[in-house]
């Protein structure tokens, strides 16, 4: 299924690929060459992405519950990280280049297509509960890399 900014009528990605797991959302995109054009990694729930161990940038989108961009991160690079972004509920990871083709800013609509079961109805607990295990993925990461 297609990722659209109704907004703007412009298309983020056509084959999403979602992550809703501990283990998926904890995974990423870290074993990955990178994403091929079109393709996007939506992680559920997610408001916050780390580049450590990454060997390629990305375009970030953070979605908040009603589908509506809460913050645009073009070219993040690897080795780098995001504050966290108490309103996403979603996290779109896409090619670099895809939010200024797309024209997506803030407040923009997104269709993000059928939205995984797993991914529905999250509490702001589990999503407290998804930055902690981030930030001490984080840790052991940096552990790893000194």
């Amino acid at each position: 299924m297609a990722i659209q900014n109704l907004t703007r009528g412009t298309t983020l990605a056509t084959h999403e690929r979602w992550a809703v797991t501990v283990e998926q959302r904890t995974r990423g995109l870290l074993d990955s060459d990178g994403l091929a054009p079109g393709e996007a990694l939506v992680i559920s729930p997610c408001n916050s992405v780390h580049m450590f161990g990454m060997a390629f940038a990305l375009d970030v989108v953070f979605v908040d519950r009603d589908r509506r961009v809460v913050r645009v991160v073009p070219e993040l690079q690897p080795r780098r990280f995001t504050r966290i972004h108490l309103r996403a509920r979603h996290t779109v990871e896409l090619p670099v280049g895809v939010i200024a083709a797309s024209g997506t800013c803030p407040g923009d609509q997104l269709d993000l297509g059928t939205i995984p079961e797993a991914a529905r109805g999250v509490s702001s607990l589990a999503l407290a509960v998804a930055a902690l295990v981030a930030a001490v993925g984080l840790l052991i990461l940096l552990q790893r890399t000194l």
